[in-house]
């Protein structure tokens, strides 16, 4: 089956639907062919335009002057979507069925609103019935792709992606979509040429112009970034990505004013989006407004829990508001970790002494100035182990069990038991680099670090990103394979060139070798971004 996966292996069951299917089906009536093939011409090349209103009208005329509304459904649904009324959308396509020459897009707009919506399960089985009718649609593997993508199934995702550009080279959405997966799997630069073929097929697509804007500006090329995020704007005015990247070029150049004007005209459109909560955030604090940076913040914190940075800027600005109390409260236990940075062990230990208590901010404050060398060190479990193990049985197959159990084990010092249930989580999700990962840190962190390679050199072939980087960093030095070390992270960088973690990595690896001349260029590229060279 096209669509079924271990993310959606309830799926399985509710495959049998050929019956059903065929029942959804009616034939238009006697005489009217030519008439449908002219509005859907018509909705097509509207859509094709971005102009969705201009294919519903055509469509609900023809609809009421008698035409067969199953033949003409799948596009009215398609237009009701590119114009952002899923509800109405979803009200059309369950009012009737599809004609056999239409079933195959009217299917596919059912997968896209469930996908949409984050029914998994649902968007499968749409897709799936979808390839009975259009098996060779290049639109309906980029949605199948991004189904598995969104499903945690990279590899499959990656495997969708090609087979779509293959079946239609021209197609900007397939074009985008792959690029978006090479810049996951190579990198930055990796990924340029793809968007940049899709932007000579079609220079006008908000899609492609929106993703090559990103990965420039991601790459530190703002002059190039802007150029096509003012194009951008141009081609489609309403595009809150373009103001966002806007936004983001303004505040890395330090104009904050102008940033959270930009950011304003976006609207309430990126409200859940984390990175921009995450810009609000910087630029409320900059501006002065703590308690609304530390609403964002906040707010991020819990949505990524295990996100070091957003921790770090929570604790930044309770410390600048004076909430002392707060700090000790939420990061005494992050400063207690032996890998804790030394800004946060800082932060921590001047909190106890503000609030009259030195003997415990003392010893904080003295591993400022000595930063300790810690391996892999285990994030501890929110919940009893017997409560964790109850919740694993009910899906030992899910990440969200999984991983806490895992956690739970390793603190409870049952790293056996813990490995068992990460090779599980891995074997029984092998498109996922994340599973791949997290086996190799049940392993990195029993001491077995050319396992834990393995591990992370597998979940690179899928996804190699800046926590691939870091673990596969640890585990070569560990190895010590410095020299494979050195050259894997400036081959990243090369890809990645504005990567921070890459570039203090580099450092502090020619710190230790004694190599003064390349620390200290290392040093001004991480000065320009606000950073220093990392005291081993």
């Amino acid at each position: 089956m096209t669509c079924s996966s271990n993310t959606t292996s309830s799926i399985k069951r509710s495959f049998r639907l050929a019956a059903g299917v065929l029942a959804l089906l009616a034939a238009p009536a006697a005489g009217t062919a030519s008439q449908i093939d002219a509005v859907r011409k018509q909705a097509q090349a509207a859509l094709d335009r971005r102009d969705p209103i201009a294919a519903e009208v055509p469509l609900r005329a023809a609809i009421r002057s008698g035409v067969p509304a199953d033949a003409l459904r799948a596009w009215l649904a398609q237009a009701l979507i590119a114009r952002g009324d899923r509800a109405e959308a979803r009200r059309v396509l369950g009012e009737g069925g599809f004609t056999p020459d239409s079933a195959g897009l009217g299917w596919r707009m059912r997968g896209q609103l469930e996908l949409v919506g984050g029914n998994l399960t649902g968007a499968a089985q749409a897709f799936d019935q979808a390839y009975r009718f259009t098996p060779n649609d290049a639109n309906l593997w980029i949605d199948i792709a991004s189904l598995r993508f969104t499903g945690g199934e990279e590899a499959q995702a990656i495997e969708a992606a090609q087979r779509a550009v293959t079946l239609d080279p021209a197609n900007p959405r397939g074009l985008s979509l792959r690029g978006a997966l090479i810049r996951e799997q190579f990198g930055l630069a990796a990924s340029l040429p793809w968007f940049e073929a899709g932007l000579r097929l079609k220079p006008e697509d908000p899609v492609l112009l929106g993703e090559y804007a990103a990965t420039l500006g991601d790459m530190g090329q703002y002059r190039a970034m802007l150029v096509v995020c003012r194009k951008l704007s141009a081609v489609d005015p309403k595009n809150v990505r373009s103001w966002y990247l806007q936004a983001v070029l303004a505040a890395r150049a330090g104009k904050t004013d102008l940033a959270r004007a930009i950011l304003l005209k976006t609207g309430k459109a990126l409200r859940d989006v984390p990175a921009a909560i995450m810009l609000n955030g910087v630029l409320e604090y900059r501006a002065g407004n703590l308690n609304l940076a530390v609403e964002h913040f906040d707010r991020l914190s819990r949505m990524q829990p295990y996100n070091p940075q957003v921790r770090l800027m929570l604790a930044r600005t309770l410390e600048r508001q004076g909430d002392f109390r707060q700090i000790v409260q939420r990061f005494d236990g992050d400063a207690r970790a032996p890998a804790a940075p030394p800004y946060l062990l800082d932060i921590v230990g001047r909190a106890w002494i503000a609030l009259g208590q030195p003997k415990l901010g003392a010893p904080y404050l003295s591993r400022v100035s000595k930063p300790e060398r810690a391996g892999a060190t285990t994030i501890a479990a929110d919940l009893p182990l017997a409560a964790l193990a109850l919740r694993y049985r009910e899906g030992p197959n899910f990440a969200w069990n999984a991983v806490p159990y895992i956690r739970g084990l390793l603190t409870a010092g049952q790293g056996d038991d813990a490995q068992m249930v990460a090779d599980r989580l891995r074997d029984s999700n092998p498109g996922a680099s994340g599973s791949r990962l997290l086996a190799g840190d049940v392993r990195m962190i029993r001491g077995q670090s050319r396992e834990a390679l393995a591990d992370y050199e597998a979940a690179a072939t899928i996804r190699f990103n800046e926590p691939v980087l870091r673990r596969m960093d640890a585990a070569l030095r560990a190895l010590g394979r410095t020299g494979d070390a050195n050259g894997m992270t400036s081959r990243y960088l090369a890809q990645n060139p504005s990567s921070i973690p890459a570039m203090k990595l580099l450092a502090s690896a020619w710190e230790e070798q004694g190599n003064a001349p390349e620390v200290e260029r290392m040093a001004a590229a991480l000065a320009a971004r606000g950073q220093s060279v990392p005291l081993r």
